[in-house]
């Protein structure tokens, strides 16, 4: 298996680039995402690779990080998501925002990926809360705030403000986002935190 191929960018597609290691071109399809992020042709790239094998293809996918590479493994893990399913999920949304809503049950906003409907995505929340986190916060528990309860450790501020936003009608993905986003909310009364928060999400 190759695990990563580091050289120049020799060409950018729709949905594949070209990296050109001592004059040879792997082609490698990559999400949106990864598009959106590539240097000028002629720069140097180190992309991470998995290998996608079926009846009558071999293909290179490649990312930016092996953690993104890892949630890819995750993804086409789930019955009634392929490589491009998966490639799709990762293209409409950044591996965070994922998390978040993976974690929150919010499988509105993953049902917003091109080829991903509503029932796929329910399966992916419930088949993947349990084998994502979010390193550092655990202390968010997004669960929590879905049932409109303060997560442990949290002020109850914190609390109604995300209640708040939710109300306002942004998405669980966004909100919990937004404010994670802010830090120490300590101290903040709802409304600052509302308001610090709604500047993130506009």
């Amino acid at each position: 298996m190759i695990s990563y191929i580091k050289g120049s960018l020799a060409e950018v597609n729709e949905d594949s680039i070209v990296v050109d290691r001592s004059g040879i071109g792997f082609l490698i399809r990559v999400p949106a995402t990864v598009l959106n992020q590539m240097p000028p042709v002629g720069e140097e790239v180190k992309i991470f690779t998995i290998m996608a094998v079926k009846e009558d293809d071999i293909s290179l996918i490649g990312f930016l990080t092996r953690e993104e590479r890892s949630m890819y493994k995750l993804l086409v893990s789930i019955s009634g998501i392929g490589p491009k399913g998966a490639l799709g999920i990762l293209g409409a949304m950044d591996i965070d925002s994922l998390r978040f809503a993976i974690l929150s049950g919010d499988a509105k906003t993953i049902s917003s990926a091109p080829g991903i409907g509503k029932k796929t995505a329910e399966r992916l929340v419930l088949e993947l809360k349990d084998k994502v986190d979010i390193e550092g916060e655990s202390d968010i528990a997004i669960p929590a705030y879905r049932a409109g309860e303060p997560a442990a450790g949290d002020t109850p501020e914190k609390a109604d403000a995300i209640a708040a936003l939710i109300a306002l009608g942004f998405s669980q993905t966004e909100t919990n986002k937004a404010v994670r986003d802010l830090g120490d909310v300590a101290g903040m009364s709802a409304d600052d935190i509302i308001t610090a928060a709604l500047k993130k999400l506009y």
